[in-house]
Order: C-alpha cells, then structure tokens, then sequence
C-alpha cells in the first residue's frame, strides 16, 4: 500500500539528477529501470523497494542507513517512479519484478543484499527473500501489506472510519452499483477513462490515503478544495489499480507461504500502533510465520515510515544487522 514518504513532488528534481548519473537498466518489452546507489560502495549492500504499488523511490528512504556503512541500492519499479514508460501496466507484474530486482544485483556485481521493504515494498521483498533466499542476507520489513481481500476490504472500506469525509469525496465519484466492487471500477477507471476523470479520481484517492497515513493532516486537508491530480500522480494510480484489483498478483496465501519458507533468513519488522493503512496484525502474523524473526511496535506511530519512534526503530535494526549479521540483539531494552 502507498508510502507517505513517497511524493510525487520529487519527481522533477530526481529526474534531472538521474539523468546526470545515467542510471539506467534496460529490461524487456520496452521498460526502463531507474536505479541509483548511495552511501559507501564499500559498504553492506542493501536494496531498499519502495511502496504503492506505483509509488517510487525516495531520498529519505536512506535515512535509515549509516551511509559510512551501507551501500544502499535504491529503483523504481516497473511503471513508477524515473521508470519508462511512467504509469505503464503491459508486461508489469509481481513476477517480473522479482526478477527485476535480481537483474539489478546481478547488474551491480553485488553477491547478497539486505532486503528492506515497506508496506507493498514487504510483500515484494517477501516474494524475492523466498525465490532467491541464497541471494538475501535479511530482511527488514515494515508496515506489512499482505495483498489479499482482507486488507483491501479494511483500506477502502473498514478504514473510512478514520477519514469518513476523505473517503466520502471519493466514493461520490463512485457511481452506486460499483461501490462494493470498488477496485474493478478503478482498475477500468484509470485503464479506460478520460484523462479528467483520472485526475479527478486520482486527487480524491490520494486525499483519502494521505488522511489515513497522517491523520494530523486532517483538519488542514479537508478544508482545502480538491484539485486535479497531474500526470504522474494519475500514472501512479494506474499502476496500483492495476496491482490491487489482481490482489499484487500474489494474495494473502502466497505471501504467508513465502513467508513460511524463510527459517534461514535474519528478519526484522517494524509496525507502527497506530497504523490505519497496513493493519498492525500482519506484521505479528508474519512474525509468527518466519522463525526466529523479531519484531518491535513503533508506539504511537501511523503508516509513516519518517514517524520518529518507527525510524529509530529501524535505524536500530540496520545498525545492528551490520555489527551481526542478524537481529538476535534487536531490539534491546533502549530500543523497545
């Protein structure tokens, strides 16, 4: 589900200093990875995946790495992001881009990664860990999305008690017959609508999780008429319409399969209290499915990875995984 850290605001200023490194990985049917490394190219590499699905990579995402330390890989997934073609869902799917992020490492030279994923990003780094486990030295996991009905049916339905106008505005543009059947009606919306109304539904769809992530907002939010979303945020919600009507091409039962077959993978996950986007009890199911994973409650915290409690809490688990190799002293009695 969609990252508050990830805005499209800083598409324009990424997509001009990308150009200039020239990081660029050409994959199949026409799509072009946007990619980038920062921190020490000596460091313990790490690939941070992004959320949305259809959101994209974001500078702050490296905040929760010591950069003397790591080598953080950062990409846009297909579709998202300095990706080409932006909003492009042919040929984009959960199976290909678990092989995209090994066609990256491969790319890179790079013999095992940290995975850290947040929200969608989670589940894909669930989906990668289990077919490329010898490839994956750990996982750190946040605000889990695990694809299915259920968490589908609790963002667009059960949450609305948390932003009834938010999620007022978008169901008036919903016509009635369509309203329980809410995510066929955006998949066809943005794959088959006018750009006006796209933009329209984008706009409203975009208040409605922002309301959620950050509730603070709230008042601010409502009292400011909605505007037409831009091309990219529209593209975006192609791409996570396109995602979440096939359920991420994964489901619940797959992600928990995958899951269950990481005995050998050091994971920890961080989820915030009061998260009303990714239901905290998928991060302590899956902390049940993977043995010997640890898991730590962000207090207070919502869906915002930058919220003060959940980044300590994963900043801690990055600096321990480096002084380890695992999470067995994460997280202490400070941290917790």
């Amino acid at each position: 589900m969609p990252e508050h850290a990830d805005q499209p605001d800083d598409f324009a200023a990424r997509r001009v200093a990308q150009a200039a490194e020239g990081a660029a990985l050409a994959l199949d049917h026409g799509h072009v990875m946007a990619w980038e490394q920062s921190g020490s190219l000596s460091g313990l590499p790490v690939v941070v995946l992004h959320g949305g699905p259809g959101s994209g990579s974001s500078p702050r995402h490296r905040e929760f790495f010591d950069a003397a330390k790591y080598r953080i890989v950062q990409f846009d997934q297909r579709g998202c992001g300095l990706s080409t073609p932006l909003g492009e869902t042919a040929h984009n799917h959960t199976g290909v881009l678990v092989d995209d992020i090994e066609c990256l490492r491969e790319h890179l030279g790079i013999e095992r990664w940290l995975v850290f994923g947040g929200s969608w990003g989670a589940a894909l780094a669930l989906a990668y860990a289990a077919k490329y486990p010898q490839r994956t030295s750990g996982l750190v996991l946040r605000g889990i999305y695990l694809t299915g009905d259920a968490d589908n049916d609790w963002f667009f339905h059960g949450a609305a008690a948390f932003a009834p106008e938010a999620h007022a505005r978008l169901m008036q543009l919903v016509p009635r017959r369509w309203q329980r059947s809410l995510l066929t009606w955006l998949e066809r919306t943005f794959r088959d609508g006018d750009e006006e109304r796209k933009a329209a539904v984008a706009a409203a769809w975009q208040r409605y999780e922002t309301a959620l992530a950050d509730p603070s907002r709230l008042d601010a939010m409502d009292s400011v008429p909605l505007s037409p979303a831009p091309a990219a945020t529209w593209k975006k919600y192609t791409v996570q319409a396109h995602y979440l009507a096939r359920r991420c091409f994964l489901g619940e039962s797959m992600v928990m399969r995958c899951a269950s077959d990481l005995r050998s993978v050091p994971t920890a996950l961080v989820h915030g209290t009061l998260d009303f986007v990714c239901r905290p009890v998928n991060s302590l199911r899956v902390q049940h499915a993977i043995v010997g994973s640890r898991l730590a409650w962000a207090q207070g915290a919502g869906h915002d990875p930058l919220h003060p409690e959940s980044k300590r809490l994963l900043c801690a688990a990055t600096d321990r995984f480096h002084a380890d190799g695992d999470f067995s002293r994460w997280p202490t009695e400070a941290d917790a």
